[in-house]
């Protein structure tokens, strides 16, 4: 049973009938808590979006520029069940991973993945230790491409985003392109989850 938002015995006009639910990351993030909101009414959760600090919520602070949100999509009892629907890399701290005479290569793609209708669009950034021509630059875009959509069809819709979260999709991408030209890093600075129709007209109807 969720509990009672009080104040020391007395009753506030609007909030004596409200309650505290907790929210949860799904399964793929091991259903941490992602924090806790206030409701008079259980029916007006669902749809609610949170946004937290990545770092925090999986326990690594190599994470602690990245904020990651989520929508509850069901409640029971005091407890709400969220969906990832989108994370992004702090926009300073992606500017200062560019240095003098480096080149920064970026590619947005739309992935489905392996046995799921569920898409995500995401923004891909390679950072390079000195400076790329543009076929150089060009080889590496499609390098990282290439990797990221052959994981796709490997990887299903949980295991995708949790590597793609926990830092194990960049990896791949940074040892697929090594040998193309000198990178210093790269990384998905920016994942959105794309509704479908469906999704979509179930929320009209709401």
């Amino acid at each position: 049973m969720a509990r009672k938002k009080t104040s020391g015995g007395r009753k506030l006009e609007g909030w004596k009938a409200k309650s505290w639910f907790k929210v949860y990351a799904p399964e793929f993030l091991g259903k941490a808590l992602i924090g806790e909101i206030v409701s008079s009414n259980p029916d007006n959760i669902p749809g609610r979006v949170l946004t937290v600090s990545l770092g925090e919520l999986i326990q690594d602070y190599s994470k602690q520029n990245v904020r990651a949100s989520f929508k509850i999509t069901e409640v029971a009892g005091d407890a709400g069940y969220a969906q990832f629907v989108g994370h992004e890399m702090a926009k300073e701290f992606v500017r200062a991973m560019v240095k003098r005479r480096a080149t920064r290569v970026d590619s947005v793609i739309t992935i489905t993945p392996m046995g799921t209708q569920k898409q995500l669009q995401l923004t891909i950034t390679c950072f390079t230790t000195q400076h790329a021509r543009l076929a150089q630059a060009q080889e590496l875009r499609a390098t990282m491409v290439k990797v990221v959509e052959d994981f796709a069809k490997e990887a299903d819709y949980e295991t995708f985003t949790g590597a793609m979260l926990k830092g194990e999709l960049s990896k791949k991408m940074f040892e697929a392109c090594k040998p193309v030209f000198p990178v210093k890093r790269i990384e998905v600075i920016k994942s959105e989850y794309i509704s479908s129709a469906a999704e979509k007209a179930a929320a009209l109807i709401k």
